[in-house]
């Protein structure tokens, strides 16, 4: 396990456990938050041990968005150093969404703006009821410009228009229906539960299947449906069922057996 003033690391099993560690900021994000985060992430993804990477946060909110003290900041700076600045949350982004290991989010209470582009970025999103989402950025004359690829991804274009341009707070039930997260239950104990269920489907999945999966669906991603496309995907199949993973899962269907990579 590793601590910083902003994100504690845990691998528990097959699990690495990422917490946001600033709940009396309601855990907004900054400069050094961001660079510890992005580092935490990549540490996970390159731990053979690690299976699933689930994303938390400390205290009663999961993100509230921006650290407004980093915005100011930043908004002194030249606009050529500003952008070099607003790289740091893209490359965060970025890492979260390429991971070749699946990622969860854990989501509670106040979750803006930053935070929702976590969210976003994640595979799979559970979010306790109560959980409220907005993007705030236009009420301080901002734009959700870094986390917009992956929220539109998520919730379409439509909804999109509607709360980028509103600012308007929604709950999970509504995140659910757009899309932005995967499920909803009642409380923080009913999130645990749900989410243990869900790393639990990992621990007995082929890890490189998974990996394979997750570089298919972004090859996927606003392709239209033509022949390179269904030779791509036809190749793709050929290749991974001829893997020794691949072998090895077939066989230990067949053999009435778990596979040797799952647990136990």
């Amino acid at each position: 396990m590793s601590t910083s003033e902003t994100v504690n690391v845990q691998v528990a099993g097959h699990v690495g456990r990422v917490t946001l560690a600033r709940p009396a900021r309601h855990n907004v994000l900054d400069e050094r938050m961001i660079h510890e985060l992005t580092a935490a992430l990549r540490a996970l993804e390159a731990d053979r041990s690690v299976r699933a990477i689930l994303l938390a946060a400390s205290g009663e909110s999961f993100c509230a968005g921006a650290d407004l003290d980093w915005m100011r900041r930043a908004s002194a700076l030249p606009e050529e150093d500003g952008q070099v600045d607003a790289l740091r949350l893209t490359t965060l982004l970025a890492a979260l969404d390429r991971c070749e290991k699946p990622t969860v989010a854990r989501v509670q209470g106040a979750t803006y703006g930053g935070g929702i582009g976590l969210v976003a970025a994640c595979d799979v999103a559970i979010a306790a009821a109560k959980a409220r989402f907005a993007f705030t950025e236009v009420k301080l004359g901002l734009v959700p410009a870094v986390v917009g690829p992956y929220v539109v991804a998520a919730i379409g274009e439509r909804a999109a228009r509607r709360y980028f341009l509103t600012g308007e707070a929604f709950f999970a039930a509504e995140a659910c229906r757009l899309g932005l997260v995967s499920g909803v239950v009642p409380d923080e104990p009913a999130l645990d539960a749900e989410i243990d269920r869900i790393l639990d489907h990992f621990a007995g999945n082929g890890p490189e299947a998974m990996r394979e999966a997750k570089a298919l669906l972004r090859g996927l991603r606003s392709r239209a449906i033509d022949g390179a496309l269904v030779d791509e995907t036809a190749r793709t199949l050929a290749r991974v069922r001829a893997s020794p993973e691949g072998r090895e899962g077939v066989a230990a269907f067949l053999e009435k057996r778990r596979p040797r990579w799952g647990p136990g």
